[in-house]
């Protein structure tokens, strides 16, 4: 055994002391707290969608002709196959979820400014990237309303100005939905979106590692308290029961609310109520109280205020009184979002 540690040692030459300065940083004493550390969750939740998708990945056929077959032989006769097509659809769930209220944390704290604003348009485009592989994964069912909520949402980007079309034809391989569409989708689900993903990841955490995490100082703290500490054990202790915890109601959601299966999908027959995912509910409406063009660029324009965030409340904090102005913006942002979801939820169509 000496001698197998000697061979490893000299062509990777890590020592013990080396790792743990470069693994047991100091860490910000605020992430005591589990609601700050909402940045592991959707890394586990990540995880775990790549585990059960390349499970599913095994007897999933992704064309028009067989895709509802091979979902619906998932559910009912794969061992355990309906447990894991539940643990993929709540992982995506609550990911998609915890990286909403993680890049609101990150807001509200003011994690995004200077000199962590472009992590915090990296984190934009893990959100964004997030969101697509939802609706991804919700089309490659080939239910109906996961067809024609397909159908719908490339409808809506071809209201997109001058590259509205392009964009359309490439999502589904030409003017209307075809044999090349759901081919298409899963190319994105389960091997472009992760992969961007998971590079986006890594530049993410380099910029942590490089800029430090945002310290921040509560009212209740002794004067002091100490303002650090170590990430191991303590810290990874705190990842490690979140992760637990996510497992066990991770089975609980699969095992009594497990992913059911709608009727296959009918290119002739249009529902009488078309509906997305929760997480595009605040779209959906939007896209209702304005016409096609012009909420489609407005959400444009939404989204690309998002990402500049950090420069126009550089701009606000710089030349005007208003220095927590981003606060109350934030607030009344959060307000209009869930009031168009519950708007959008309450509705019959």
């Amino acid at each position: 055994m000496a001698s197998i540690g000697a061979w490893f040692k000299e062509r990777i030459p890590l020592q013990g002391e080396v790792l743990r300065e470069l693994t047991n940083e100091p860490v910000p004493n605020h992430l005591k707290r589990w609601w700050f550390c909402l940045g592991g969750t959707p890394a586990y939740l990540f995880v775990v969608q790549i585990v059960t998708g390349i499970l599913l990945a095994f007897y999933y056929q992704p064309s028009p002709s067989t895709a509802y077959e091979s979902v619906r032989y998932i559910t009912d006769e794969v061992n355990y196959g309906w447990f894991f097509r539940s643990l993929h659809k709540w992982a995506a769930t609550l990911m998609i979820a915890s990286v909403i209220l993680h890049q609101m944390r990150v807001y509200f704290t003011g994690g995004y400014r200077r000199p962590r604003e472009v992590n915090w348009m990296i984190g934009m485009c893990l959100l964004l990237c997030t969101l697509v592989v939802g609706f991804t994964g919700y089309s490659l069912v080939y239910e109906q309303l996961s067809y024609w909520g397909a159908t719908v949402g490339a409808n809506i980007s071809e209201n997109i100005p001058l590259v509205g079309g392009f964009l359309k034809r490439m999502m589904l391989g030409g003017e209307t939905y075809n044999e090349k569409t759901l081919p298409r989708f899963f190319i994105l689900h389960a091997a472009i979106l992760p992969v961007t993903m998971i590079l986006l990841l890594g530049i993410h955490i380099l910029l942590i590692r490089l800029h430090g995490v945002t310290e921040l100082q509560f009212a209740n703290e002794p004067a002091d308290a100490p303002k650090h500490f170590r990430f191991l054990p303590d810290h990874f202790y705190t990842e490690l029961t979140i992760g637990l915890v996510l497992m066990i109601l991770l089975s609980a959601l699969a095992t009594i609310l497990p992913a059911d299966l709608g009727p296959r999908a009918d290119p002739l027959t249009t529902p009488e109520v078309i509906k997305p995912e929760w997480f595009f509910y605040v779209t959906f409406r939007w896209l209702k109280l304005f016409s096609g063009t012009a909420a489609v660029v407005s959400m444009g324009f939404i989204v690309f205020v998002m990402f500049c965030w950090p420069l126009i409340d550089g701009w606000i904090r710089r030349f005007t009184r208003f220095q927590e102005a981003s606060v109350w913006i934030g607030i009344a942002a959060v307000l209009t979002i869930i009031g168009l979801t519950v708007w959008e939820a309450a509705v019959e169509h």
